[in-house]
């Protein structure tokens, strides 16, 4: 059924060529747009801008998409203010560097005048890796340091191994497991650590990440699907950008009581689609940049139609816009 009011869409993210069609989410969340009859529009970043207060953009319509071929634009560039668009989605991938901290200042700007999804401010303030420490009960044990000494003492804490990882890492990058026993262990924790003048997220290791680690997708703090993630042999990480891959699961009870607790903290910060992280019973990070995961999940639940990840995502979109 289409909506009553037919909304124009914008999608901030990378060059629309890079979209994958077979992977990317914001690929199915355009498809299931323009199904719905919605405008799709997209810009980039660096398209983004200031005109004194107001949030403007150069952006482009992008041409009626058919499964499974490469999005492309159509007409030219205009130069609009954000507060035209009936929605903005931020689907900027990873790294958060300087350039999407800006991005999110000009976004701010439209706050009250259009929707934004993910909240800008949420965006800022919940660094993926640490945003979980807001739930101490349901994490592995994790701290942040960068002095020598206190990752060795961590490395005893935590049983003699761990996980080290970047603030402001993604997709499986630069993610190290060090142990004490290792002859590299020095070596491995300055790399970490940019020889100690960084801060690394040490982690304890946990051994059910050699199976897989879950992710699960909310839309608007509810668990709509989730995959899991396997490593490939030899890999210790399992995310799908080093060649994790993906197979059937669901949801536990211990991983719905980690959703009804963590869903409206997320859901209040104006973060709408979240993939959370979990290995074993743990929750290890809180995806608000540009999560993923829709895909795999539609193809390892056979979902179609209305029950597709990109579908319960959109119901949730004109509920919003709805209610505005």
């Amino acid at each position: 059924m289409l909506p009553d009011v037919t909304a124009r869409a914008l999608f901030v993210l990378d060059p629309l060529e890079r979209l994958c069609p077979r992977e990317d989410s914001t690929y199915v969340m355009m498809l299931e747009a323009q199904r719905r009859g919605h405008e799709v529009h997209a810009t980039m970043v660096g398209d983004l801008a200031l005109d004194e207060e107001v949030a403007v953009a150069h952006t482009r319509s992008v041409a009626k998409i058919s499964a499974g071929d490469r999005p492309t634009f159509q007409g030219s560039p205009e130069r609009v203010a954000l507060r035209e668009f009936d929605v903005v989605f931020q689907r900027k991938d990873p790294p958060f560097d300087s350039n999407y901290l800006i991005s999110t200042w000009i976004l701010e700007r439209a706050r009250g005048e259009t929707l934004l999804i993910n909240d800008p401010a949420g965006l800022r303030e919940l660094n993926e890796k640490l945003a979980i420490l807001a739930f101490p009960h349901l994490t592995p044990k994790t701290r942040l340091l960068r002095r020598r000494e206190d990752l060795y003492v961590a490395l005893d804490d935590f049983g003699g191994e761990m996980i080290v990882k970047p603030v402001f890492g993604f997709g499986g990058r630069a993610i190290l497991k060090v142990r004490r026993d290792d002859p590299n262990l020095n070596a491995l924790l300055e790399l970490a650590t940019q020889e100690h003048t960084e801060w690394t997220v040490a982690q304890e290791f946990l051994p059910a990440a050699m199976t897989g680690d879950k992710r699960v997708l909310l839309v608007d703090g509810e668990p709509v699907g989730a995959v899991l993630r396997v490593p490939a042999k030899g890999e210790g990480r399992s995310n799908f950008h080093v060649g994790g891959t993906a197979a059937p699961t669901a949801l536990s009870p211990r991983e719905r009581a980690i959703c009804e607790e963590v869903g409206p903290f997320l859901a209040e910060r104006g973060q709408f689609f979240v993939g959370l992280d979990v290995i074993g019973d743990k929750l290890t990070e809180l995806n608000v940049t540009s999560p993923t995961g829709m895909q795999e999940v539609n193809r390892m639940g056979g979902l179609t139609g209305p029950d597709t990840m990109e579908a319960r995502f959109w119901d949730g979109v004109e509920r919003r816009l709805k209610a505005r």
